[in-house]
């Protein structure tokens, strides 16, 4: 991996291909090479493939706790214009589509599509009142246990029951690494609320779902595609959370179709 360095925050990135560039985004735990290596594979063969550690992941360096949606949004832009990448198209799963709805906010001339995969308006903006402040009550409470319980406790959640194991495994080493400070920062930043942003997203976006989902479920992908203007939404039959890996072919055909409307 490469890294860059953006106002003092060192931040890690993955780049292969050649072709229109595609940003992708990971969630709140893993990195970007352990959630996009599919992505990374085999949709280099047509595009510019740019997987970041998101500050407080993987081998980027920790961000102040209070960093903020809006925060990790003005660093994303920073990432985007020291690699001068024209316009990318922005991939984001999980915290990372509530990240790119932020970053299509604050910098709405700059991705020419999204795709939003497994992806919340903040999970105070897409869940249950009660269920946004409990999922922020466990994060900040997973975040001081060691890695193994840690990884008990969400792994469960990420992928369908009908995953591959050696997948699964691949992810569980990924998550073992986490950062506590960093997994704080990233958790306080997904418990926005952005569903004002939704009507203002004008870049052409796909929503992706995995039907085994159960953190952001259909209802949550329903609400979104209703409330953004220009959307398609996309149902992977048997997928979960991190339905880019858990059905990754179709995942990469839904995306690959997607884009090359624009490139």
């Amino acid at each position: 991996m490469d890294s860059v360095d953006l106002d003092g925050l060192t931040v890690a990135y993955e780049r292969v291909g050649s072709g229109p560039p595609v940003v992708l985004l990971h969630g709140y735990i893993g990195d970007g090479p352990a959630t996009w290596h599919p992505q990374l594979e085999l949709l280099s063969d047509e595009f510019t493939v740019i997987a970041w550690d998101a500050p407080g992941a993987g081998r980027s360096a920790d961000p102040p706790e209070d960093f903020g949606i809006s925060g990790y949004a003005d660093c994303l832009a920073a990432l985007i214009g020291a690699l001068d990448l024209s316009n990318p198209a922005i991939v984001g799963v999980s915290f990372g589509g509530t990240l790119a709805i932020e970053f299509t906010d604050r910098h709405p001339t700059v991705p020419s599509r999204l795709v939003l995969a497994s992806a919340y308006a903040g999970w105070a903006g897409s869940l249950p009142g009660v269920t946004a402040q409990q999922r922020l009550t466990q994060a900040l409470a997973l975040s001081a246990l060691d890695p193994d319980e840690l990884v008990d406790a969400l792994l469960p959640t990420m992928f369908s029951p009908s995953a591959a194991p050696e997948v699964v495994r691949a992810f569980r080493a990924a998550i073992r690494q986490f950062h506590p400070s960093g997994f704080r920062a990233m958790a306080r930043a997904c418990a926005a609320d952005l569903r004002a942003a939704l009507p203002r997203i004008k870049a052409p976006t796909l929503l992706i779902y995995g039907d085994q989902d159960i953190r952001a479920s259909l209802s949550v992908a329903n609400d979104l595609h209703a409330a953004i203007p220009d959307s398609t939404l996309v149902v992977l039959p048997g997928a979960g959370h991190i339905c880019n890996i858990d059905a990754a072919d179709e995942f990469n055909a839904a995306v690959r179709a997607f884009l090359r409307v624009s490139s």
